[in-house]
């Protein structure tokens, strides 16, 4: 059981819960799939949030291995490879996953097998090479959580204008928290040589930078989604909730202030899952 519990942890089952969840319910009311029923009995559907989970998981674990030595100083009370599972047997748990994750995707269609080929390739780059590169490692992870939206709309071909614009918002709600996280980890990024965005311009000029991603961000939601009839109260209520986030990180000055921002952010994604079941 301990095994199970350490495994879970390792490829962040809670995270993984929100991904197929969000899948769901956008297959559900984004796409208007007729039930609930339907999209569970949708063979295409389930083979797809599974690939999605399968390439998530390996991404996960070898994000871990490439990083147990940071983790260490930022997060040593997450460290499972080494001290709970054999670092020989996670690359093959690795492999496996990737594997059966992608031949899953050939199941679905050809659109559906490159998307996670490029996937997989982007988890293990970012976690070899561009997490250490300042934004790009940011933009690889922002860009890979919208994709896990919008490949929603490669199964289906319907209604490209909410599934953009919920991939739009994945994609800078990550952004946020990942240059967040990177402020919170700077320690051990520092350490091990790491040229993160804070590390690289400093934790003052990284605010500047979110304060003004945050911005650019609901311009583009603006642009793309105005025309939607539950629009202006989807935007006030969104607008709001980023101004309280930069208000939070404008006094943040500790650690465990910008590991509360990070949750926060979260929970604002959480939210925005929620909110498709009302547009």
């Amino acid at each position: 059981m301990n095994s199970i519990a350490q495994m879970l942890k390792l490829i962040r089952f809670p995270n993984l819960a929100i991904i197929a969840i969000t899948q769901f319910i956008a297959a559900v009311f984004l796409i208007n799939e007729n039930s609930f029923m339907s999209a569970i009995n949708n063979y295409q559907l389930l083979a797809l949030i599974s690939s999605t989970l399968l390439i998530a998981s390996g991404g996960y674990i070898i994000n871990d291995y490439y990083d147990i030595k940071i983790d260490y100083v930022n997060k040593p009370d997450r460290v499972v490879i080494g001290k709970h599972i054999k670092r020989q047997h996670v690359l093959i748990i690795h492999s496996v996953f990737n594997f059966s994750g992608i031949m899953l995707g050939a199941l679905i269609s050809w659109w559906a097998f490159g998307v996670n080929i490029l996937a997989a390739f982007l988890l293990w780059l970012y976690s070899n090479i561009l997490k250490r590169l300042p934004l790009w490692g940011n933009l690889t992870v922002s860009f890979l959580t919208a994709l896990s939206v919008f490949v929603v709309f490669i199964l289906y071909r319907k209604n490209l204008n909410l599934i953009l614009m919920y991939s739009i918002f994945a994609f800078f709600i990550s952004l946020i928290r990942e240059i967040v996280k990177d402020i919170e980890d700077i320690e051990g990024d520092e350490k091990f040589g790491c040229k993160t965005l804070p590390i690289t311009i400093g934790t003052s000029s990284t605010k500047k930078a979110i304060y003004g991603f945050t911005l650019f961000f609901l311009i583009v939601v603006y642009l793309v989604a105005h025309g939607l009839a539950i629009f202006w109260p989807f935007f006030i209520f969104l607008a709001a909730i980023l101004s309280f986030l930069c208000f939070k990180l404008y006094y943040a000055d500790k650690k465990k202030d910008y590991s509360q921002i990070s949750l926060f952010s979260k929970v604002i994604m959480i939210i925005g899952i929620l909110s498709m079941m009302l547009i």
